[in-house]
């Protein structure tokens, strides 16, 4: 039987993406090869200080998105949130972030790195951890390359996937299935070729049932119930 086809949509700057990363590991451990997960981006905050002025002008602007995003934060104990998030060196964009780990999942299509060491997923948790929890401006090239580096990965072959513009061409693929399955929230799975989809903070159990369906109904043989 194929894998269930999961395509996975999120914003790296999105603070439910961070707190869902930990559903996606349990997915991935309970499942296994009998689902496959297409990461994909969606740019919430590809303006974010413009964004959050506008959005939280009445509400406290920054500080106030700050104080939210904690106390969202307070309510999952496998997170940590730094206290001054969005109140520090607050990234410009989120699409810069984007750019550079397509760039990253390019080596592991091209075979530049192990494909099986998930430099791609490993990157991804970096940015966020490092934004979430040490309040680096992850948007910064100077950052972004800070990051690959600990991770042991070869920085000029991903500034040529970005020279080249193949990673842009990759974020412009994203940006075209944003805007076929209208996607908008952080972050949003979609199944069974965009005939289900979950968005924002949906709960494990949420997620598996739709995934559990999937596998004993697989599509054209769904059960009238």
């Amino acid at each position: 039987m194929q894998p269930i086809h999961i395509s996975y949509f999120s914003d790296v700057l999105c603070v439910w993406a961070y707190i869902a990363q930990i559903r996606l590991d349990e997915l991935k451990t309970t499942f296994q090869d009998k689902i496959a997960i297409d990461y994909h981006f969606v740019s919430v905050f590809g303006n974010a200080h413009e964004k959050l002025e506008k959005n939280w002008r009445d509400k406290g602007s920054l500080k106030g998105y700050s104080d939210h995003v904690q106390n969202v934060a307070k309510k999952f104990e496998h997170i940590t949130v730094h206290p001054d998030i969005w109140m520090g060196a607050i990234p410009s964009s989120s699409m810069s972030c984007h750019l550079f780990l397509h760039a990253i999942q390019l080596l592991e299509i091209k075979g530049i790195v192990e494909p099986h060491d998930k430099v791609f997923e490993k990157a991804t948790w970096a940015f966020r951890e490092a934004f979430f929890t040490k309040l680096a401006n992850v948007s910064d090239r100077t950052v972004q390359f800070a990051i690959a580096e600990k991770l042991g990965l070869p920085v000029s072959m991903i500034q040529k996937q970005i020279d080249r513009g193949e990673a842009y061409a990759q974020l412009a693929k994203d940006f075209d299935l944003v805007k076929e399955h209208t996607v908008s929230v952080s972050p949003t799975l979609i199944f069974n070729e965009g005939r289900q989809r979950l968005n924002g903070n949906v709960g494990y159990r949420v997620i598996e049932a739709n995934i559990q369906e999937l596998l004993h109904n697989p599509p054209g043989e769904q059960s009238w119930c």
